[in-house]
């Protein structure tokens, strides 16, 4: 008896969710799955260019309704289909695999020892011969192999039982471990689809522009930190795309023989017209197309390769299916000629991720790795602020190194080797990527970067009103931005603190920096000041830079009054850091997401206009602390100091009327000292068994050295 016609659907391909990567898996609507009359993890066949399996699985209601099947790059590539096309899926009924061949598709170690292992991670994926997969070796480094035999025939189920072998090396194959498809770019969905219909249907559909009658966009140039996933974005169209890609590094194409930079030049782009469609990216492209203005007379030949540049890109020789990425971290340097229409079409801004955007990388990063159950990857997204793809897979490199570390001494070794079973046991745990997070730091920062403090405002007595306003205006905006949304109001831009020395304006900067748990640029404020012309202004112009790309983040100033003194007063440097600081703070580019905060014992001293309103607006004066806030002072510095028990802080606290914190803390250091000084000796070793106490008498004699008002 014949059996039944199985129903064919039709729906368009979209990317696969970063979690799915490798596991063969094919979402789409409930609904489609009905008509297909297959239930969650049953197997469909997917076509028609290429026949492969996937199981199907149900998208998330916010994907639903659109006609789409979410389908990795793998399974595109099985399928020899792209994101956008359509493709037919029906029902396939598929048997247990008895055995498959599997090639990988570059050099590897012993795979044979990996086999068992390679069993466990394919499980359950269908396969057929001449399809690739991918497997998350151990150490999360995904590899990829062939299927060069499946038995028996057509689409078959990897199971348990199934006999997996690993042979020779894929000819030809590439030296990277894994083609980079687009759910290897995390973070970058809205710029990864703007560069696409600028890349994608000019080399896929140019009968589109035809149509149209405009000629296809041929340039895009990628700027952004280093880090943050220019190279990586050029990869993975270039192999979505199947085009031919070129990879040229900026400084390699200059030579010292004159013509032959612009000849090597030459011969990229003609290969490239020859293998069209191609993409040509120029990584480092500030190396070969500065402004020419800017070019001194010994640097003729980076002249030539800039004007060469620009005839190869739009010149009287037509480029054909060839498009131009250029990638650079210094945009400015660029030749304007090279950023107009017909050369450079688009300039999109790779910037460093939001939460959202570092929650998704991370998911990439650790997508091979034995996570521990108490790892939270949102939190991980929440702390890593500022940082670019690049920093946060060595987050996850370091923090394996850490499970590593931990793990070495229960690893027993047999025969000098290390068995499989111990190595299953490694995981990565939370407590790891914290270990991970005070060695990795956000990499546009690294110049400039402080170590976040470790103060919290239980270390500081007294002062509430202070840290009330410092919570609202710094800690607030950063961990509750929706109270801000709701009121529709933006927070002030920056903060100055003012009182004597010694009343807690740097304490108070420390802890803010702890609080807010964001990145944190200490600024003394003579540091930058330089006797070159221009320097000074430049330094603090990169201070801003660097706090805009990681942020979001705090700009401390100590001793601002140094750096920003009032107009007139005589110095010319100052004024015109004075005004670079103000526009800064306040001038056309908009400063979001960084806040100032600026110390100063001398508020006389500052600008009238620094302090305006939409600047450094909120002035918070700190006073010298009343009788509640200097025992409270005294009980954090006397904290975990061995007491007698004649020791009453209420006493010291009203015998030290108009003393600052700082004096106060002096106060508990020489007692202390005193002490010390009385068990241990002038030698420092104790001449007899005496328990060490820190006595009502040794805060006195220390009280006579402090300098109380009243009594000097």
């Amino acid at each position: 008896m014949a059996s039944a016609a199985r129903t064919t659907i039709s729906l368009t391909v979209a990317e696969a969710l970063p979690k799915d990567v490798g596991r063969g898996i094919a979402r789409m609507d409930p609904d489609a799955m009905a008509q297909l009359k297959v239930g969650a993890g049953d197997i469909v066949e997917l076509g028609p260019k290429r026949i492969t399996g996937l199981r199907a699985m149900p998208t998330y209601p916010d994907q639903r309704g659109q006609g789409i099947v979410q389908i990795d790059g793998i399974a595109r590539a099985n399928a020899q289909t792209a994101v956008g096309e359509p493709v037919r899926l029906q029902r396939c009924p598929c048997g247990a695999a008895v055995a498959i061949v599997l090639t990988p598709t570059s050099a590897a170690s012993d795979n044979a020892k990996a086999s068992d292992y390679l069993g466990r991670m394919l499980e359950g994926l269908p396969v057929t011969s001449g399809d690739r997969v991918r497997a998350t070796l151990l150490g999360g480094q995904p590899r990829e192999f062939i299927v060069t035999e499946a038995t028996p025939d057509g689409i078959v189920l990897v199971g348990p039982g199934t006999r997996i072998s690993v042979k020779g090396e894929s000819p030809g194959s590439r030296p990277q471990a894994s083609s980079i498809t687009y759910e290897d770019v995390g973070g970058l969905h809205g710029e990864l689809a703007r560069i696409r219909e600028m890349v994608e249907l000019p080399l896929k559909h140019p009968e589109l522009f035809e149509r149209l009658g405009i000629e296809p966009p041929r340039g895009v140039l990628l700027y952004g930190p280093p880090g943050s996933g220019k190279t990586l974005i050029a990869r993975a169209v270039a192999n979505e795309t199947d085009a031919t890609f070129f990879h040229v590094s900026g400084p390699e194409v200059i030579h010292k023989f004159y013509g032959e930079s612009e000849a090597h030049l030459r011969a990229i782009f003609e290969q490239a017209r020859s293998k069209a469609p191609s993409i040509i990216f120029i990584d480092e492209i500030d190396a070969i197309a500065t402004k020419r203005e800017d070019v001194r007379g010994d640097q003729a030949v980076e002249r030539r390769v800039v004007a060469q540049l620009l005839a190869l890109m739009d010149g009287l020789e037509a480029r054909g299916q060839v498009v131009v990425i250029g990638a650079t971290n210094l945009p400015d340097v660029l030749d304007p000629a090279l950023r107009r229409p017909g050369r450079f079409d688009r300039e999109i801004e790779i910037d460093a991720p939001d939460r959202a955007g570092r929650r998704g990388i991370l998911e990439i990063h650790t997508r091979g790795m034995p996570l521990a159950s108490d790892v939270d990857l949102d939190r991980l997204a929440e702390t890593t602020h500022g940082f670019v793809g690049a920093d946060l897979a060595a987050l996850g490199r370091e923090a394996a190194m850490a499970s590593l570390r931990r793990a070495m001494p229960r690893l027993h070794l047999e025969d000098g080797e290390i068995p499989y079973a111990s190595l299953l046991e490694l995981e990565v745990g939370m407590d790891d990527f914290r270990q991970a997070l005070t060695e990795v730091e956000p990499s546009a920062l690294r110049e400039v970067f402080t170590e976040i403090p470790d103060v919290r405002w239980s270390d500081i007595g007294g002062l509430e009103d202070a840290k009330r306003i410092l919570t609202e205006t710094i800690v607030w905006p950063v961990q509750r931005p929706e109270i801000f949304r709701l009121a529709a109001t933006r927070p002030p831009k920056g903060v100055v603190l003012t009182g004597p020395p010694g009343s807690g304006k740097t304490l108070l900067a420390k802890a803010v920096a702890n609080e807010t748990g964001v990145n944190f640029i200490s600024v003394k404020g003579p540091e930058l000041l330089s006797k070159w012309v221009g320097e000074s202004e430049k330094a603090l112009r990169q201070v801003f830079r660097k706090a805009r790309q990681a942020s979001p983040c705090v700009i401390f100033f100590d001793e601002i009054d140094a750096l920003v003194p009032t107009r007139g007063s005589g110095a010319e440097v100052a004024e015109r850091v004075l005004s670079q600081f103000l526009t800064e703070v306040d001038g056309v580019e908009d400063l979001r997401g960084v806040t100032v905060v600026a110390a100063t014992n001398r508020p006389d001293m500052l600008d009238p206009a620094l302090v305006r309103a939409g600047r450094l607006e909120v002035i918070v004066e700190l006073g010298l602390p009343d009788e509640a806030a200097r025992r409270a002072i005294f009980a954090i510095h006397v904290r975990g100091k061995p007491l007698a028990a004649d020791v009453d802080l209420g006493h010291l606290a009203a015998r030290t009327e108009g003393v600052s914190g700082a004096e106060i803390e002096a106060t508990c250091r020489r007692a202390t000292m005193m002490a010390i000084r009385e068990v241990f000796g002038p030698s420092g070793e104790a001449g007899e068994e005496r328990e060490l106490l820190v006595t009502a008498r040794h805060f006195e004699a220390a009280l006579a050295e402090v300098r109380i008002p009243g009594q000097r």
